[in-house]
């Protein structure tokens, strides 16, 4: 499971009790750009231990926006980052997830919708994303990216909303950064889009090979494995550009450095909010380069909304996906060298039953029992699958 390090709600005694046997984890109170200690890596990887858990991947080490944009104190970021690198390698930890989302890394309008169950869950509504570009940050712009339907909805949406309950809804939007919260303004967000104005896909993309060729040769004499993350949703947002989308982009990201130390985070969710995307079928053709897992499902629905739904249910074909990873550990890793190779965590659980009466999760989507009950779906499914393919 994702543990968000001692200020997390959730402590690692009770990850222990879900049946997790390793945390995906990071320093977060260190400021993006900055080299972690290492000391600081291993105090928190005795902490975990202590817990009798492993911590077997770094989620993540932020690449800074100056890295993306190639501007500013760039080559002291990457010269921190090939630090961390090295110290982390030193550590042993093995995995290290990053992504190149620019500006945002994630996007969510919901973060307590209530589906008929009582449960709450995770939700993106593209009309409500359109009032708070258009209308909160009114950014520049912004009314092309937009039908004239979508806008006259977003319109009507921000009309039916309090002042107080606009004030909310802008600051949610701006504080959805997993692990921290940086005290962003509007102003602020401007800024950091107007950083990005001449920075098309062809750019940003160049930006990363440029990046992956500065630090892949340090993880490879560090021993570690980086695997960059999807792009959360597939999908264009604020007039920024998306490189991590498709299958597509997951093939010339890859192409970009040929090194085993180069790969991928495979997030079934983030892939599946976009249809056209053969979840299974990116497993088995590039499999070979998948270094960390993300195991979650979502309901898409009319007008590009989409909600997390429960790990065996929604859009998100998890049976098929799990049988595929199966067999590429198996190509990979043998049958002498035991179960479950690939590292994987469920992702972004429901908020139900005791998860209402505890502290807000570190992260919306990261509460407890949520996890536990996607935890112990994707465990019997792998089992399942497993014990019938060795049939």
């Amino acid at each position: 499971m994702r543990w968000f390090g001692p200020a997390d709600t959730v402590s690692l005694a009770e990850i222990r009790q879900t049946g997790a046997t390793a945390v995906f984890s990071a320093l977060h109170e260190i400021p993006y750009g900055e080299a972690w200690p290492a000391e600081a890596i291993r105090a928190r990887q005795q902490e975990i231990a202590a817990a009798g858990l492993e911590w077997r991947v770094v989620e993540s080490v932020p690449v800074h926006e100056s890295i993306k944009t190639r501007t500013g104190d760039f080559v002291r970021h990457i010269e921190n980052y090939r630090i961390t690198l090295e110290r982390l390698g030193a550590a042993g930890i093995e995995v290290v997830v990053y992504n190149f989302m620019p500006v945002m890394d994630w996007v969510r309008t919901d973060l307590r919708h209530r589906l008929p169950d009582g449960t709450e869950a995770l939700l993106y509504d593209p009309i409500k994303f359109a009032a708070f570009d258009l209308l909160a940050l009114r950014r520049e712009g912004a009314i092309a990216d937009w039908s004239a339907e979508q806008r006259a909805a977003a319109t009507e949406f921000w009309a039916t909303q309090t002042p107080a309950a606009r004030e909310a809804f802008t600051r949610q939007t701006l504080d959805l950064f997993p692990g921290v919260r940086l005290g962003l303004t509007l102003d602020d967000l401007q800024a950091m889009l107007a950083r990005y104005r001449a920075l098309d896909a062809a750019r940003l993309r160049e930006n990363l090979r440029l990046f992956l060729a500065e630090i892949v040769p340090a993880a490879e004499r560090a021993g570690v494995r980086l695997a960059i993350h999807p792009d959360d949703p597939p999908f264009a947002v604020l007039g920024l550009a998306r490189i991590v989308s498709t299958e597509e982009d997951l093939r010339a990201i890859l192409g970009l450095v040929d090194s085993p130390a180069h790969g991928l985070c495979y997030c079934s969710g983030s892939l599946g909010a976009r249809a056209g995307n053969d979840l299974a079928g990116i497993v088995r053709r590039l499999g070979a380069r998948i270094h960390a897992v993300h195991l979650r499902s979502v309901q898409r629905e009319a007008g590009g909304v989409f909600h997390e739904t429960n790990h065996l249910e929604g859009s998100v074909d998890m049976p098929a996906i799990v049988q595929a990873l199966l067999e590429q550990q198996s190509a990979r890793y043998g049958a002498g060298r035991g179960d479950w190779q690939l590292t994987l965590r469920p992702d972004h659980g429901h908020m139900m039953l005791g998860d209402f009466e505890r502290a807000a999760p570190a992260c919306p989507g990261y509460s407890i029992t949520g996890r536990m009950r996607g935890l112990a779906e994707l465990r019997g499914l792998q089992i399942g699958i497993s014990r019938m393919l060795e049939r």
